[in-house]
């Protein structure tokens, strides 16, 4: 899937951090979303690579990134610590600033990293998301019902992980295969990769601890930084899918100017898998912003 790529993969902070580089330019971290892995780049990644250093990377948790056991307060899956996790992956690479594309949870990662580190981000793209804590707060029967998966994962262990143990491919189909799209934007590659690494019992932990981090210190986090007045200071282009969940049940650019007044962005053409249901609509928008 990623011809004329190479492993770029790193140890932070004792955490091998699972990732993949080609290309020359400005370099571009790009961070994938739940359950998915660095697969998700594979329909746009090699465009890309054309104009910038692409670094593709799977989150804490996920893919073959390291699963370390949750801490008491899941503090150690917080959006926080995955983006320490990104910033000494790309300072490995050699990158002190660089731009960053995150799709869903990989989206919020991206976001606490242009917060907590604003020096390194040079612009950020966000795609289909709002801030999780404007997501929890205003949650509606439609919203729970579509994102039932946010409320079943951070139900204490080992209950959720037991499940998603049992049968993975159910799983998988159960939160990627039902959206707007149905199957239809996952290659037979892709496909066979997600589950692949679903099937290690560790990620079941894993995605575990990402959502009960979610759900609880993240919240704490974002609630200090708007308290604080922090911001997202650098260019920042949120995306979202006309057809998708988030684009139903939330105003993704009003919620985004609670921590970026100058934030921009639209509705493309497709649901919530971006990356593989519209990779064109999608180059089309990162581009001109990325080259900015």
């Amino acid at each position: 899937m990623f011809d004329g790529f190479t492993d770029a993969s790193a140890d932070v902070d004792g955490q091998p951090i699972r990732a993949i580089r080609a290309g020359q330019g400005p370099a571009l971290l790009l961070l994938h979303g739940h359950p998915q892995t660095h697969a998700i780049w594979h329909k746009v990644a090699p465009a890309l690579a054309e104009r910038f250093t692409v670094v593709a990377s799977d989150l804490r948790g996920y893919g073959d990134s390291g699963k370390p056991p949750g801490d008491a307060d899941h503090a150690n899956y917080s959006k926080r610590r995955m983006a320490l996790d990104q910033l000494g992956l790309m300072r490995a690479q050699g990158f002190d600033r660089f731009l960053v594309v995150g799709h869903d949870r990989g989206g919020r990662v991206a976001a606490r990293l242009a917060l907590d580190h604003p020096r390194a981000v040079r612009r950020l793209v966000t795609l289909d998301i709002a801030p999780t804590l404007a997501m929890y707060e205003q949650a509606t029967d439609t919203f729970a019902r579509a994102y039932w998966h946010w409320f079943f994962l951070i139900r204490p262990a080992p209950f959720p992980e037991t499940l998603l143990r049992a049968d993975p491919e159910l799983y998988l189909r159960q939160t990627i295969g039902t959206r707007s799209a149905g199957m239809t934007p996952f290659t037979a590659d892709a496909w066979a990769e997600y589950l692949r690494c679903l099937r290690d019992p560790a990620t079941a932990h894993g995605l575990c601890e990402d959502y009960r981090a979610a759900a609880g210190i993240d919240l704490e986090h974002d609630r200090a930084t708007l308290a604080a007045g922090a911001r997202i200071t650098c260019p920042f282009l949120a995306l979202w899918g006309a057809e998708g969940v988030v684009a139903r049940c939330f105003d993704p650019l009003a919620e985004w100017r609670r921590y970026a007044p100058q934030v921009e962005g639209e509705a493309l053409p497709c649901g919530h898998y971006m990356p593989e249901e519209a990779p064109e609509a999608l180059l089309e928008k990162l581009v001109p912003f990325l080259s900015l």
